[in-house]
């Protein structure tokens, strides 16, 4: 099964408040991205974005400008009639992170949690750093969630990889400059804790 295959499959069988990565708000995604605005407009992409509500928070603080990237159609289904007449407000982009023609120097802000540790080989994370190049602004802000390395080896049945917070940012290369890094114990619909690493850079 390819991954759009894959993903389609997953959000149209299951509710999107059961699968392990479900929140009911993205409270630490929310706090660094709040963070880097300051109150100021901020263009912002969130990458994987599937059905997850930090789109209806961003949204309702009123200073963003929102796109949602995600390779299922059925996921994004779920969200507009979740937004309602609020989807005509955001910019919906279906497809693979490391292919899709996102336009460049568009972002301020680069939201990812989850999608980076799907990424098992050396090409494609090479590509999506190249996407994050292209697409975010001179001075942008990256933010990208991984598990950790006490994370799963497996999620929604493929493999993934973990990371240190180092050898995450590490990815990235030189011109990603750290700025923070964060752990999170995200507790899943059924129960069990997962380690995730957050990097907080910004590009020059």
């Amino acid at each position: 099964m390819n991954p759009k295959s894959h993903w389609e499959s997953v959000y149209r069988s299951k509710s999107v408040d059961s699968v392990s990565w479900y929140q009911a708000h993205a409270d630490r995604s929310l706090a660094l991205i709040r963070g880097i605005a300051a109150g100021q407009p901020r263009s912002v992409i969130d990458v994987g974005a599937g059905a997850s509500t930090l789109v209806d928070d961003l949204i309702g603080d009123g200073q963003f400008d929102v796109s949602l990237l995600d390779l299922s159609e059925s996921a994004f289904s779920v969200v507009r009639q979740r937004l309602g007449r609020r989807a005509e407000d955001v910019k919906w982009w279906v497809g693979d992170v490391v292919k899709v023609a996102l336009p460049e120097k568009a972002y301020d802000i680069w939201h990812d949690r989850a999608v980076f540790h799907f990424l098992t080989t050396a090409d494609q994370r090479r590509a999506y750093v190249a996407q994050v190049r292209r697409a975010v602004r001179p001075g942008g802000h990256v933010i990208v969630a991984a598990f950790g390395p006490n994370g799963p080896l497996q999620c929604s049945g493929l493999p993934v990889m973990r990371y240190e917070a180092e050898a995450l940012h590490a990815e990235f290369g030189a011109c990603f400059e750290l700025q923070a890094h964060l752990s999170e114990s995200h507790l899943t619909p059924s129960g069990q804790v997962q380690e995730f690493v957050y990097c907080h850079c910004v590009m020059h």
